[in-house]
């Protein structure tokens, strides 16, 4: 079943018209599996973006396969205007492309029970999100750690400024799965308009 079409773009004009302004901040991320035929599409994403734009600062979530391929595409430009936030103090740190990385180390979450509360919709890290707000780092509760991570990508936190629109690569045989599916739902739940290859793919 394919997910619902989130929201209608023409093209990079129509996009950049409405959402290339101070303070505007544009998801960049997807599935770590990307088909090799579409690797050099998110490269041409990622350059395409930020050399026709002026303010945007791009986010993702460091991981490998799509955010890999956005960041490079920005880097090639501005890495400047890359941002990421990782799971943990390190993360990816080889491979990391960004200006600004923000760790959820850095992060009290006893402060941000939306965070959490939203985090908590992911039902099959429910239990180990809160085994991990009340301090337990074990190889488990670690794994919610990446979906707390996915949801301040798209809502931010009481320092960081929510996302203003998404662009996504997806796994269209088995769409808004794990958590690049639960970033999207975030994203949907908030009101934050996405996109993903169906429609982008067009605008390259």
């Amino acid at each position: 079943m394919s997910p619902i079409i989130h929201f209608k773009m023409k093209n990079i004009q129509d996009f950049l018209s409405k959402y290339d302004f101070a303070g505007s901040i544009v998801l960049l991320e997807g599935k770590r599996n990307v088909l090799l035929e579409d690797q050099p599409k998110l490269v041409a994403l990622g350059i395409l973006l930020a050399s026709q734009s002026k303010h945007i600062l791009f986010r993702s979530g460091n991981a490998d396969g799509a955010d890999k391929y956005f960041a490079q595409g920005v880097s090639e430009v501005n890495a400047n205007r890359l941002q990421v936030i990782t799971p943990y103090d390190g993360h990816r740190k080889k491979d990391n492309l960004a200006y600004d990385t923000i760790s959820l180390d850095s992060i009290n979450l006893a402060e941000e029970p939306e965070v959490v509360y939203q985090s908590k919709a992911n039902k099959k890290t429910e239990k180990l999100i809160d085994k991990y707000v009340a301090g337990d780092r074990n190889q488990f509760a670690i794994k919610a750690a990446y979906i707390i991570r996915d949801t301040i990508k798209a809502i931010g936190t009481d320092d960081i400024p929510a996302a203003s629109f998404g662009f996504f690569y997806d796994d269209l045989k088995n769409p808004m799965s794990g958590g690049t599916g639960h970033t999207m739902q975030v994203c949907l739940d908030n009101q934050i308009p996405i996109l993903d290859q169906k429609e982008w793919f067009d605008w390259l």
